[in-house]
């Protein structure tokens, strides 16, 4: 008795509804949180059917819980819908048993209901704010990813895995050092390590190898994230790629100093000129005046063009006009058509102007009898060769000693740039330049 008490105890004051029924779906018990869960009394369900509380569209499904009790199986934990009292429905998980008779045969069934309506509304609520940070994680443009308390990585977006062609076993932890370029990886790894000891955000920037098997430069970032006590659960990191941007900046940095450079050239120029026109006859001041003008035509040109597509005969029009017009009756030029791209006429202007220039205050042309043969050529291979010849200005003895931003921009920069071939000789009758590089990139070339 005492037994039998203590278990009609906990069915009385069970949170879940345990109800009993016949074979045939006849409710026989009816506890009290059936009644909190459904709405309906208990003298209301007694002696009545079941399916009272079952949804039309669920039918089969409860003829199937009742064939399969008469076969003596048990149902566990199946989630399903039920109705309310008052036509509402509810999500609710079953567990559902066969009751026994002394002699061991069926005579109904016992049920335990549990409303998981609001677990369903958390976990939806969960689905779609995961669903939605999956929506901006991966469609963002930067590379996204999370680590642990000690900075082992253990989730990245999908765009990390576009970009690195990687996967998750291999990035998982510290493997993201693999796509590291091997000149930078152990100094990103001590200041990661650094920032990771101290609990601070870490900034670096760096090159990440490709599936390509191309490096491209990022900045990349992560902050701490912190749980309520203030300790430290997670990283949350992002590499955004800046390789246009700081080919920008390195492209606005050779142009400011080459814009320092002309303009110390220009002043050197300016003297030449005034020097040779100063020899001349008492038309002094309107010959000095139109080499001035011709110094200026050479950039309204470039302005005016827009940097689109260049033929070179007009680039090479454009650099000479700073020699004026004596001294560019001088340079013979010849060459068939090509189109140079803004970037590589850019590159290549700047040459030129390096070598007039040079020539006006130190070469062939800063005496008289100096010439220049300007010759350029397109091979049928696509190659596109440049040669600058002086002639008959001062013996060349010897090779100059070191080399400045002069240098840098006849020879460095077309090399890198336009990935040339490019030689500077200073044969005994005067200097000899050329470049050669694919015509393919001199024409596509991007700034």
């Amino acid at each position: 008795m005492l037994a039998e008490a203590h278990l009609s105890a906990i069915v009385q004051s069970s949170d879940d509804a345990i109800i009993s029924m016949q074979l045939d779906g006849t409710v026989i018990s009816w506890n009290p949180a059936a009644t909190i869960i459904f709405g309906w009394a208990e003298d209301e369900m007694i002696g009545q059917s079941i399916r009272r509380i079952i949804p039309p569209d669920r039918e089969g499904e409860e003829n199937d819980i009742l064939a399969r009790i008469a076969r003596g199986e048990r149902v566990r934990s199946f989630e399903t819908i039920r109705m309310r009292k008052d036509g509402t429905v509810l999500e609710v998980s079953l567990t559902v048993s066969p009751i026994l008779a002394p002699d061991g045969q069926i005579i109904g069934a016992s049920k335990i209901a549990r409303d998981v309506t609001d677990r369903h509304r958390v976990e939806a609520a969960r689905d779609e704010s995961e669903l939605k940070f999956r929506m901006l994680a991966d469609n963002i443009s930067q590379l996204a990813w999370i680590a642990e308390p000690d900075g082992g990585l253990i989730w990245y977006n999908r765009r990390w895995y576009d970009y690195t062609g990687t996967t998750f076993q291999q990035m998982k932890g510290w493997g993201w050092t693999a796509v590291h370029h091997p000149d930078h990886v152990e100094r990103v790894r001590e200041h990661f390590s650094t920032c990771i000891g101290l609990g601070k955000t870490w900034e670096d920037t760096f090159p990440l190898r490709g599936a390509n098997g191309q490096f491209r430069w990022f900045l990349s970032r992560a902050k701490p994230i912190h749980d309520n006590n203030g300790d430290i659960v997670n990283w949350f990191g992002t590499n955004t790629d800046v390789t246009e941007m700081l080919e920008k900046e390195e492209q606005i940095r050779v142009l400011l100093m080459e814009v320092n450079h002309r303009s110390k050239n220009m002043l050197s120029v300016v003297q030449a000129l005034a020097r040779r026109s100063g020899a001349a006859d008492g038309t002094f001041l309107e010959r000095f005046e139109n080499r001035l003008a011709s110094l200026s035509a050479n950039q309204d040109l470039l302005v005016k063009r827009g940097w689109a597509t260049i033929p070179i005969a007009d680039l090479v029009d454009a650099q000479l006009a700073i020699l004026g017009r004596e001294s560019r009756s001088f340079v013979k030029t010849c060459g068939a058509d090509f189109d140079l791209s803004p970037r590589s006429a850019e590159i290549i202007g700047m040459a030129l102007h390096e070598l007039a220039t040079n020539a006006l205050k130190y070469g062939a042309l800063s005496q008289l009898g100096g010439e220049v043969w300007l010759s350029w050529e397109r091979t049928d291979n696509d190659r596109l060769w440049i040669e600058w010849r002086e002639t008959g200005g001062p013996a060349v003895d010897s090779v100059p000693e070191g080399s400045g931003f002069g240098t840098t921009l006849i020879r460095h920069i077309p090399m890198r740039s336009l990935k040339a071939d490019v030689s500077l000789n200073y044969e005994p009758s005067g200097l000899v330049w050329r470049l050669e590089c694919d015509g393919a990139i001199a024409r596509s070339l991007s700034s």
